[in-house]
């Protein structure tokens, strides 16, 4: 994981073509997430609507809470748990929304916090089967 990520970050899910459809820059992060270089959320909005796609927000948060100081190895960890809570949702995309250090009892940790988000043409949300579907063809297509 070579990218920095931090609050505000969003990490997208890789599939051919797609960076170079909606002309994002990207940074790879873990596995075949990468995290996208934009200055904001709306900023990476904008381009997504002015390509002609949609960039849905789901409201329902995800956290991920690891022992440990705030560092480079917590921060991996975390985000590699937060992928592998998304992963069952099919979703492409992922924002970075808390990453909070505390103490309980003299003992540090770190909580991660993160909205699913995803990407597509379509103005109504795919079913998770569609967007399953959606992520099986594009696996096929890269190998």
């Amino acid at each position: 994981m070579s990218a920095t990520v931090q609050v505000g970050s969003i990490l997208i899910k890789e599939w051919p073509g797609a960076p170079q459809l909606l002309g994002l820059e990207t940074e790879l992060c873990s596995g075949n997430w990468s995290v996208v270089k934009v200055p904001d959320v709306f900023a990476l909005d904008r381009e997504i609507h002015a390509a002609g796609w949609n960039f849905f927000f789901m409201a329902a948060e995800v956290k991920v809470m690891f022992l440990g100081s705030v560092g480079t190895g917590t921060i991996r960890n975390a985000l590699q748990g937060l992928l592998r809570k998304v992963r069952r949702q099919h979703f492409n995309s992922l924002e970075i929304t808390g990453i909070v250090a505390k103490r309980f009892l003299g003992v540090p940790y770190v909580t991660v916090s993160a909205h699913s988000r995803h990407l597509q043409q379509s103005c109504a949300l795919d079913s998770p089967g569609e967007r399953q579907a959606s992520q099986h063809s594009a696996e096929g297509a890269r190998a």
